[in-house]
Order: structure tokens, then sequence, then C-alpha cells
């Protein structure tokens, strides 16, 4: 898509002047825990994801007790992230997985961590990202409003977004974007009710409070 680069810049630089300093707020201390953190945090705030996490991390650390771990138990501990049964069955078999055929190391290719149970693209850049340091555009709710409101993408698919913001974003701004984004939507561009009389990138923002 044809977008002034002037346009792409003003935005790079507002988001960067406004969070210069950005990361995954999901504690883990393993890529392991940070994938099965992001797993759990679909529909879930990334505070409550951290109460969880904590707890089924001191009793389930790797791959190998998680995924050996009473699938009863997994529920117990993650049901207030919501949607637990489905989440409890995804981790359990993304861990044994990864304990069988990757000797309980996550792999570092999005192709095989798509392949994961519970694992889809926005997962598993998260953690090529935050884990790896890799340079990857992860397309949450977040990034997928403001990229619209603010004219980068027309589409509401988040992997033809993501494809769309990588052919027009520098790639060493890609993991920063990403988050800065997700910071900007909680704190000014909300959903329902922007905050648009606070929001620095007003004048060129296509949506102007109408969402």
């Amino acid at each position: 898509m044809t977008l002034s680069a002037s346009k792409i810049k003003t935005i790079l630089k507002t988001l960067r002047d406004r969070y210069p300093v950005v990361k995954t707020q999901l504690e883990h201390e393993t890529p392991f825990q940070l994938l099965i953190a992001t797993i759990m945090s679909a529909q879930c705030t990334d505070n409550q994801v951290n109460k969880v996490s904590k707890k089924l991390f001191e009793k389930y650390p790797d791959p190998d007790g998680l995924g050996h771990a009473p699938l009863n138990d997994i529920k117990k501990i993650i049901f207030s992230t919501g949607f637990y049964n489905n989440k409890a069955k995804n981790i359990k078999a993304c861990a044994l997985e990864i304990f069988s055929a990757y000797q309980a190391k996550v792999p570092e290719d999005i192709s095989k961590l798509v392949t994961l149970p519970g694992v889809g693209r926005k997962t598993a850049n998260v953690v090529l990202s935050a884990a790896f340091g890799h340079q990857t555009i992860v397309v949450d709710t977040h990034v997928l409003r403001i990229a619209r409101r603010l004219g980068l993408t027309k589409s509401q698919d988040p992997v033809k977004v993501e494809y769309e913001l990588m052919e027009i974003i520098p790639e060493i701004s890609w993991n920063d974007l990403s988050l800065q984004l997700i910071y900007f939507g909680r704190e000014i561009c909300d959903a329902r009710k922007p905050h648009c009389e606070d929001c620095p990138l007003f004048k060129i923002c296509l949506a102007k409070g109408k969402g």
C-alpha cells in the first residue's frame, strides 16, 4: 500500500518519544514460560496472567513437569484466566510436545512454533521477539485497531496486517512498534472511547474518534 514516508516517520517518532523503553509485561524466566504465559493471555489481562503463572511455574517450571502434570491440576491453577478448559489442554499438550519433539527446548522457528497446540502467529511472534530477540510484528487487537485508525492498513486480517506493516516499517523498529502500539492502545486509543483530546497522533488519524 502507498503511504507517506513522512507520516510513517511521524508515527514512529511520536511513539518512540512517548514510550522509549518497552518490553512485554508477561513475567517469565525462560522462553518456555513466556510461551505458556502468552497462551494464557488470550482474553485475559497481563496482570492476571502474571499472578497465575507465578503459581503455575512454581509447581511446573519446565516442559517435563508441565507436560506430565495432571490436567485437572492445571485447570485449577489457571481457572481465573478464562477459557481454562481449552487453555489447560493446549498448555499440557504444548509442553509435552516441546519435551518430546524438541528436547525440552522451545523451537526458535515460527514454522515450528505455529504447529504447537494453542500457538498461532501472534503467540509465536511474541516468543521470537521477547525471548529470542528476533524482529517481529505482533498483531494483537490494539495493533490491529490502531494501525487501521492511522491508515497503516485497511485490512482486518491480522496476518495480512502483519505482512503489510513489515513492508512499510523499518525492520529495526518492528519489535518496539508492536509494543508501543499496545501501550498506546491501553493508554490513549481505547477501542470504544479513544481519548482523542490527549492523542499526539490525532492530526494524522483517519478515524478521529469514529472507531
